[in-house]
């Protein structure tokens, strides 16, 4: 058995490079951007989900073989309730609206044969326009959510490419649809379709012209201010620019350098201005004004300080105040949800293990912002979770719950590997910011606590499954299953050489990264963005580099592009939000193996693949500070590592290959 394993792991190794779906895309010469230039007789579809605090809208697009260009809108209003107000409780609608559809050039319908399609933040079309007498214009769609207002924001620029005067009729729209006032949870709500500076003209040959579109909804009675293409263009731009300055990796390798700044604008974008305050939500036209004990409080909240966006350090700290408001004295279990803008819950699977999710993601996330304050406001939620788990513990000591993270869509007994290797990672956070905070006894009882539950989840979970040396996902449990990879997350490595051979055999590991469970076809990224990180924190550099490499080429570049995905086949690879931010944190906590251990400091683990001489992260917003860590490689075992700030060096040493080093900012 370990032997056909053995063969089989090491012709997978030389696989990876041609396990990527064709490519349909490009990475533009000018970076932060990719185009699909299509061609001739090329047929494709694709759908991409973009947000703003009080829109998001998946644009399901494609082309057809003749050329065509076509759309469909599917919108999504956040703060608009529906009835019954439960999750998935927002208004809804898909359109197909078109204003180019109703354009006529000297009275004639055009034919369109489309060139490329750009993804950049916003969705840019170009396409010429042929009219029936052998004239031509170009066409410039531009689709965008407007950041602020519930709006999609569309511009189209026509120019006459034509050796003559070509008449364009632009029919001027302005539609208002009225929903169903008892399908409201304020009435009926207005939907406005809109065009701004659409008319008939007269254009020259080279001349263009521009209108606007736009798509929004709003209650009875709300103002509805005239949306400006340019105005919110330029804004949603300086947001994406915002995102993709701070926190830029920089490696010899262009698509994860790529797939990396294209995360942050999915992960930060996400975020509703909601009637409690700012809610991270997932979307997938299913999950909005709610926050998760996974997808925020574990994936994504813990992440925000290191870009540096406000609005999102401050949804973080939202829902981490929103779950702590069902602390009690009994030690009743947490919401798994909280949801219709912080004003109910869903509980719907029971404890999933939501202590530990919110022990571990609320205790780095207060080490990385660095802000004593928020810390000592979070402290005694910390503390309430950790003793949580510490009475959930079982006779063998490990975390008992009454499923995980996957909501019984498979088995996880009565205690998984998953939400023990968290509250384990929590408790050593914990213990850091305890020390932090001047509370030297929880400090070294949390120490001590997790030194024990290190010991009881290798006497729990070690199990040979499958023929491999690794861990069993429950008691019972003899089907390899993804989340083995949780443990290497947590820097727990006793059981790392048999588990990362049977994440990437055959039974796990596919074109679309790791299987959920082997021997079926469901996929999820997240534990596939959980384990590519944890291989590389446990020093296993060249294998989780080149499934890195495949997994980045497939997303970034293949034919469903450029985030991380939810799932398949449930929610046909959602563009989840949270799934960007695991996807890097492969770099911020595996590449770069960087652990917050105080307001003001952390260790760092630098993984360089032996392809790359050298790796930076440039203007890292955690620990209150803006720094900068660079790593080259000085020999063949030998690193050179180097951490700046405001332009001078806190630290600069030569270190051997896979050492740890510790690095503290001023005060």
């Amino acid at each position: 058995m370990k032997k056909k394993h053995t063969f089989l792991f090491l012709m997978l190794l030389l696989a990876p490079a041609c396990l990527t779906a064709a490519d349909f895309w490009k990475i533009d010469s000018c970076g932060n951007s990719i185009t699909w230039t299509i061609r001739s007789g090329q047929a494709h579809d694709d759908h991409i989900e973009m947000s703003g605090r009080q829109v998001s809208v998946v644009l399901r697009y494609g082309v057809d073989e003749s050329g065509r260009f076509h759309l469909n809108k599917s919108m999504v209003w956040p703060m608009l309730r529906t009835v019954p107000n439960n999750t998935h409780a927002s208004l809804m609608r898909r359109f197909e609206w078109d204003p180019i559809a109703l354009l006529t050039v000297n009275g004639q319908p055009t034919r369109e044969h489309t060139h490329s399609i750009t993804l950049n933040g916003t969705m840019e079309v170009n396409s010429t326009l042929h009219e029936c007498w052998g004239g031509k214009l170009k066409l410039q769609r531009v689709y965008l959510p407007s950041p602020t207002k519930p709006a999609l924001v569309e511009t189209y620029t026509l120019t006459n490419t034509s050796d003559r005067n070509m008449k364009v009729e632009i029919p001027a729209m302005d539609e208002t649809i009225a929903t169903e006032p008892t399908g409201g949870v304020d009435g009926s709500y207005l939907i406005r379709l809109t065009t701004r500076h659409a008319r008939p003209v007269m254009l020259k040959p080279g001349e263009r012209i521009s209108f606007e579109a736009s798509l929004a909804a709003y209650k009875k009675g709300q103002p509805q201010p005239a949306i400006q293409a340019a105005e919110e263009c330029a804004e949603r731009k300086a947001l994406v620019a915002q995102w993709m300055g701070n926190l830029r990796l920089d490696t010899p390798d262009p698509v994860v350098n790529e797939m990396f700044a294209f995360s942050k604008i999915r992960a930060m974008e996400s975020i509703y201005a909601t009637k409690s305050g700012p809610m991270h939500g997932p979307g997938g036209e299913s999950y909005y004004a709610a926050v998760w004990c996974n997808d925020q409080a574990e994936y994504i909240n813990p992440f925000f300080p290191f870009v540096g966006y406000e609005y999102g350090n401050a949804s973080a700290l939202h829902s981490y105040k929103l779950f702590a408001s069902f602390m009690n004295n009994d030690y009743r279990p947490i919401p798994s949800s909280i949801i219709a803008e912080g004003y109910d819950i869903w509980n719907g699977a029971g404890d999933r293990g939501d202590a530990a999710m919110c022990a571990y993601g609320a205790s780095r996330y207060v080490l990385a912002k660095g802000d004593r304050e928020e810390a000592q406001e979070l402290w005694p939620f910390i503390e309430w979770c950790l003793e949580y788990c510490h009475r959930k513990l079982n006779p063998q000591g490990v975390v008992s719950s009454d499923t995980d993270e996957l909501e019984n869509r498979f088995p996880s007994g009565d205690a998984n590997l998953c939400t023990s290797s968290l509250y384990y990672d929590a408790l050593l956070s914990a213990s850091s910011l305890a020390r932090e905070l001047g509370h030297s006894a929880a400090a070294s009882r949390y120490t001590k606590q997790a030194a024990t539950l290190r010991k009881s989840i290798d006497a729990f979970f070690a199990a040979q499954v499958e023929g491999f040396d690794t861990y069993r996902y429950y008691d019972g449990n003899d089907v390899l299953r993804s989340w083995i990879c949780i443990p290497l997350c947590m820097g727990i490595y006793e059981r790392a050489e048999g588990t990362i051979q049977a994440l990437f055999s055959p039974r796990l590991w596919t074109e679309n990264g790791l299987l959920s469970q082997a021997g079926t076809t469901i996929f999820w990224d997240r534990s596939t963005l959980y384990a590519l990180r944890g291989v590389f924190m446990a020093g296993e550099t060249e294998k989780a580099h080149r499934y890195l490499q495949s997994y980045s080429h497939t997303r970034l570049l293949g034919n469903h592009v450029p985030y991380a995905v939810e799932a398949w086949p449930e929610g046909g690879q959602r563009h989840l939000s949270a799934e960007s931010a695991l996807y890097a944190r492969i770099f911020t906590e595996g590449v770069f193996g960087i652990r917050p251990t105080g307001l003001r400091s952390f260790t760092f683990s630098p993984r360089l693949p032996k392809p790359w001489n050298h790796m930076s992260l440039h203007d890292i917003k955690a620990f209150a500070h803006s720094f900068t860590i660079d790593v080259a490689r000085k020999d063949e075992s030998h690193l050179s590592v180097c951490v700046t700030t405001g332009g001078r060096e806190v630290l600069k040493k030569t270190i051997k290959e896979g050492a740890t080093v510790k690095c503290t900012l001023a005060q």
